[in-house]
């Protein structure tokens, strides 16, 4: 079994997420760890040196381009596992993490399994954050936020491969800031692979801390997923395209709105002002929709977790929804409408 954690700037999360992975119950065969190291500026990579000193399961790879997929591909190819794990330094794992992996793949035949990615928090944003990310509005009900879930799903949070995957239908897409993830386990279900979710596969996720960073990290999920639409063809599933369509339509509404109004005060009786005013109607109603789905969603999360924090629960699915839609207009204004080359892109990877 080979374990990859890709990984930069984790002085605060990587010895935490590597004792989890060496206190694993080993599967057959054992365990060898590859970290790929995004040239860290921080205190990582001598945190790395000196675990690697007392651990020779510890392996350290260079990741110059500093972006996951190039440090997950780097890693592979110096592997040397029949099963490969893709980790993630956020993350914490139970100790039979592996070994469930291992069964589960054997049980059910699947070429990529993961499991329950449990967020736990502390402060109060970040503890709103990770009640949200578990309700099937703020993904818009994919199965794999549903940590209960056991069954097939068209992708989920790094995995467990057969390695005889890579051989066949290659690495992850280093053109892909995010999203490298759902291309590759795209390409996979395109190829006849199966992906299977367990319960049995625990581990847990310190999700973003503040509203603002959350924004960022969905922004560019939305962002990056029209590149893997653009490759591919077609979205891996309808709900990749619902936040932006939904923002779309409400800013076209808005600007109908605004200017038919604008020209109805102007010329009395114009026609103009009638289609203004069923465009304001439409866009009040449309929005008042998405804000009562909003306010529901938030109230019973809320009830399910802790009641206050239904104060900032409406702000954090909206950071979900509207994040993801503006990232997927700006990622068609790039991609689709001015031909950007990926390497040309706006946005780069942050935490």
């Amino acid at each position: 079994m080979s374990v990859i954690i890709p990984c930069r700037n984790e002085e605060k999360y990587i010895e935490t997420c590597i004792s989890s992975v060496l206190n694993q119950e080993e599967p057959a065969g054992g365990v060898e760890i590859i970290v790929a190291d995004g040239m860290s500026s921080d205190g990582t990579r001598a945190i790395l040196e000196r675990l690697a000193k007392d651990e020779p399961r510890l392996i350290l790879v260079d990741n110059p381009a500093q972006i996951k997929p190039n440090g997950v591909n780097a890693a592979i190819r110096v592997s040397r596992g029949r099963f490969i794990a893709i980790m993630d330094a956020h993350h914490r794992y139970a100790a039979d993490y592996l070994r469930q992996a291992v069964e589960v793949s054997r049980r059910t035949g699947a070429d990529n399994v993961g499991g329950a990615m449990i967020c736990e928090a502390r402060g109060y944003v970040q503890r709103a954050v990770a009640a949200a990310f578990h309700h099937p509005f703020a993904a818009g009900g994919a199965r794999w936020h549903n940590p209960d879930y056991e069954g097939r799903v068209d992708t989920l949070y790094g995995g467990v491969y057969r390695r005889e995957v890579f051989e066949r239908i290659g690495l992850f897409d280093e053109e892909l800031v995010r999203n490298q993830d759902d291309e590759f386990n795209l390409r996979l279900t395109r190829a006849g692979g199966k992906i299977w979710h367990s319960p049995k596969i625990r581990s847990w996720y310190s999700p973003r801390s503040s509203i603002a960073s959350l924004f960022r990290q969905y922004h560019q999920y939305g962002y990056w997923k029209v590149r893997v639409i653009r490759k591919h063809r077609l979205p891996a599933s309808v709900r990749h395209l619902v936040p932006g369509v939904f923002i779309l339509i409400l800013t076209l509404l808005f600007i109908v709105a605004v200017a038919g109004l604008a020209a109805g005060h102007i010329i009395n009786g114009s026609i103009a002002g009638t289609i203004g005013f069923f465009a304001a109607v439409s866009f009040s109603a449309l929005l008042g929709l998405y804000l009562l789905i909003n306010l529901t969603a938030s109230l019973q999360t809320a009830l399910k977790n802790e009641l206050k924090l239904m104060a900032v629960l409406p702000l954090v699915f909206a950071c979900f929804h509207f994040g993801y839609g503006m990232g997927f207009l700006e990622g068609v204004w790039d991609f689709q409408i001015l031909k950007r080359a990926p390497t040309k892109a706006k946005f780069q990877l942050t935490r």
